[in-house]
């Protein structure tokens, strides 16, 4: 019974915290929904505020779009000057991008048949190489069984002495 009012009680609690929660939330919405009513009201009157505001700069607007009407065409004749001007320009660099793609021809034409040279130097040299590989190869194998045959001449040499050694100390 303890146990089960204990348990009930704590329900209890919870609830009330969360009626607490809930009439704290309903007090915010209260507070945002009076914000909300008074932004409203203002943005009325700031909407009948634009509406002079637009038909004034309707008004403005239409001796803007002349006066610019007449700076577009100042600035159209200006356009066609200058566009004469760089049209001669353009003649003169297209005339030189033809002399550089020439130039880049012929330094091309160049490149590859130095790039071909270089590869016959390398070809040539990587023969030479292999042939000294393989001479030094040779050169090696033919070392080592001089060092072989030395070796065992020097194991008879050796024998030899250690047995005239022997006669001698028989012989003594």
């Amino acid at each position: 019974g303890v146990f089960m009012y204990n348990h009930l009680q704590q329900k209890v609690r919870n609830a009330e915290a969360l009626a607490q929660k809930y009439k704290q939330q309903q007090e915010a919405l209260s507070a945002q929904l009076q914000v909300v009513y008074e932004h409203r009201s203002r943005l009325e009157r700031s909407l009948q505020k634009e509406r002079g505001e637009h038909k004034k700069t309707k008004e403005d607007f239409l001796v803007y779009k002349l006066e610019a009407q007449e700076a577009l065409n100042k600035e159209k004749q200006d356009s066609m000057n200058r566009y004469g001007a760089l049209s001669s320009q353009h003649k003169i660099l297209k005339n030189q991008h033809e002399d550089v793609k020439k130039q880049l021809l012929d330094l091309q034409l160049q490149h590859n048949s130095l790039k071909l040279e270089h590869r016959k130097t390398l070809e040539t040299h990587s023969q030479k190489y292999a042939q000294l590989q393989q001479e030094k190869d040779s050169e090696v194998t033919n070392l080592q069984d001089t060092v072989f045959k030395l070796r065992e001449e020097s194991k008879l040499l050796r024998k030899a002495h250690q047995e005239v050694h022997s006669q001698l100390l028989s012989a003594q």
